[in-house]
């Protein structure tokens, strides 16, 4: 084939609509893993469309499950699934009409839970009576109506440490209990020809890297190296002028916007994070806190646009709100950011532009792949005079007590910060995230 019909041939490959469940057993990750998937496909340039737990909606009304009758919770799952169904398809319909846009590449639906997960929780009998009543079968609501099934599996089976019920309205289970539902929910899709079970036998972080890998891979997008579990994130400094559009290869650009938040303990973090283009926005509320075994917890969350709003009267006062144009970009399938800081700000941001990039090179290898048409003036991974929090300080560095000048986590809090005061322990917990 000639470049021009390949290139056509790829093109509409990536305009396609991909609808995935991200499935899983109480505190498995699916909602730090769905924010994180969401902004990998959207730096990509997809679009994403994120269905939300049926079961939550219904759930957060006044219904317990556990006082309905076995007629009721049939009648409840039956309706559970109708409105699954509207859902999904409501979605799904806006997809087609997305990639039929001219310049619009491929479509991400991601289903918080999917059909067959109705059917985990009652009996089995009364779920093929559900079936058939309705005229559905198996073979349609689960193989030919998702591409892909990815199953988080919870934290109360292979990091008992880590699982919690705290900060969720609707989820009460036990270690006992969780890990029953957990398996529950994994059953119920096993037959579906793409299927994934993501344990826990790595930590965190590593799991959300095998799930975002997992879906690149069936979808079809190679992601280098920057998945691969021994990649590790590096910054470098770039020197203006930012070169013309042309320059580039084909890139997204974002506004984004962070605010960090106001904090009653030290050791917990809370930022928001507001991201867009063309007047459409999506927005991320972070919450990363230590954990005794010296690993931190960090859960990105959704929110809407209200919720975002009400939490911004929370802003710290002691930073400047970071504003940024994020450019991502791909070279030689290395996943680059380019993030250039606007104004307002502190003159230390002016003129202030920060290349991001995860990889498993070791020694001077990862230099060699970086964009020529960039003026890249040194690697500044690790240190604090880039650290989105240290840079977003209103005090001069000079001036104040909450510079903080150690970006990696450890188990001694005394040992993080080179002063000893309280306000300077609490700024070092708060820039362990370097603005992401």
């Amino acid at each position: 084939q000639d470049p021009a019909t390949r290139m056509k041939m790829e093109k509409n490959q990536e305009k396609r609509v991909y609808m995935l469940v991200l499935t899983g057993g109480p505190c498995g990750g699916k909602t730090t893993g769905q924010a994180r998937l969401s902004t990998f496909f959207e730096n990509l340039g997809w679009k994403v469309f994120r269905v939300p737990e049926a079961a939550s909606i219904l759930l957060s009304g006044g219904v317990k499950f556990s006082e309905l009758t076995r007629d009721e919770a049939l009648q409840f799952q039956e309706n559970l699934v109708r409105t699954m169904l509207q859902l999904e398809n409501t979605y799904y319909e806006l997809a087609k009409g997305h990639i039929k846009k001219e310049n619009s590449r491929g479509c991400l639906i991601i289903c918080d839970r999917g059909i067959m997960d109705a059917g985990a929780y009652i009996l089995k009998e009364d779920w093929e009576k559900l079936l058939t009543a309705n005229a559905w079968n198996t073979v349609e609501l689960r193989d030919n109506r998702y591409n892909q099934i990815i199953h988080m599996v919870s934290a109360a089976n292979g990091a008992e440490d880590f699982y919690s019920v705290e900060g969720h309205n609707c989820r009460s289970e036990d270690v006992g209990l969780a890990r029953e539902l957990d398996y529950k929910a994994a059953a119920a899709w096993v037959g579906h020809p793409y299927f994934d079970v993501i344990d826990n036998s790595t930590d965190f972080e590593t799991k959300i890297k095998r799930m975002i890998s997992s879906v690149c891979q069936k979808v079809g997008i190679d992601t280098g190296d920057r998945l691969l579990t021994t990649s590790k994130k590096l910054k470098f400094h770039v020197l203006g002028p930012l070169p013309p559009d042309s320059a580039f290869p084909p890139f997204q650009d974002f506004d984004v916007e962070h605010h960090y938040l106001q904090s009653t303990s030290g050791r917990v973090q809370a930022r928001l994070r507001k991201r867009g283009q063309k007047g459409h926005w999506s927005y991320i509320h972070t919450i990363r806190r230590p954990h005794p075994n010296g690993q931190y917890v960090e859960v990105k969350t959704q929110m809407t646009a209200r919720d975002y709003n009400n939490l911004l009267n929370q802003a710290d006062d002691a930073h400047f709100k970071i504003i940024k144009t994020r450019r991502c970009f791909l070279v030689n399938n290395q996943y680059f950011q380019l993030d250039i800081y606007k104004e307002p700000c502190h003159t230390r941001c002016l003129g202030l532009m920060l290349l991001e990039t995860y990889t498993s090179l070791e020694g001077k290898a990862p230099e060699d792949c970086l964009p020529k048409f960039l003026n890249i003036s040194k690697e500044v991974t690790g240190d604090p005079n880039y650290s989105m929090f240290n840079l977003s300080l209103r005090e001069e560095w000079d001036r104040t007590q909450k510079f903080c000048r150690s970006l990696h986590g450890k188990k001694n809090m005394n040992d993080m910060c080179s002063a000893n005061s309280r306000a300077n322990e609490d700024a070092c917990n708060e820039c362990q995230h370097q603005g992401k």
